[in-house]
């Protein structure tokens, strides 16, 4: 019994986080965690978008660690900053073009978070920030973008998938590919090593 490692559960419904922890060859649970994000974001007025998304990720893991109490639990969530102005999962198609048209031409910064909660108490929790340079898009082509990555991309802060046809948003990326898709897996894997799920 002293081999056994702990379970690891990932309180998300992101094919992204999942496709990184598949790829990594981590054992997990997928379990999507219930929260408020916005009643969540309403009491953290004066909190940094770094602060912000681990507040996001510890809540949405202790969602599900009072309930999975011999779990390990993983929550991670991102947010998107455009000139100091928040930006959320677009609501409709035409929200999502909205907010196209206002990145364009403008850097976003993409803030990643993740925290391992069990039964109540946070262990471990980190954020990223990766800035992604976003080229002058035309109307055009972000209609056409749209006809092909709608409605995936209303799943998404930023209203892209990099690792499909949103890669063609931008010029340049500063920071980890991890903390892109959605999740800083790197230091993640760090977390999960110290806490005896992954081998040391």
């Amino acid at each position: 019994m002293s081999n056994e490692r702990p379970r690891l559960i990932l309180a998300s419904k992101s094919a992204s986080r999942r496709a990184m922890l598949d790829a990594a060859g981590v054992r997990y649970e997928a379990i999507p965690a219930e929260i408020d994000e916005r009643r969540i974001e309403a009491g953290l007025t004066d909190a940094s978008p770094a602060q912000i998304a681990q507040a996001l990720s510890v809540a949405k893991a202790a969602a599900l660690a009072s309930e999975y109490t011999d779990a390990i639990v993983l929550g991670s969530d991102s947010l998107v900053v455009v000139e100091n102005e928040r930006f959320d999962k677009p609501t409709s198609r035409g929200n999502a073009a909205e907010h196209l048209r206002f990145f364009s031409g403008k850097v976003m910064e993409l803030h990643s978070g993740a925290a391992l909660v069990r039964d109540h108490t946070c262990e471990w929790s980190h954020s990223d920030v990766a800035r992604l340079h976003v080229r002058e898009m035309s109307d055009d082509f972000i209609e056409h973008y749209l006809d092909h990555e709608w409605p995936e991309v209303g799943f998404t802060v930023g209203c892209f998938r990099i690792e499909a046809m949103g890669v063609q948003l931008f010029e340049t990326i500063e920071g980890d590919q991890f903390t892109v898709l959605g999740m800083p897996l790197l230091p993640v894997l760090g977390a999960l090593r110290e806490h005896g799920v992954l081998r040391s």
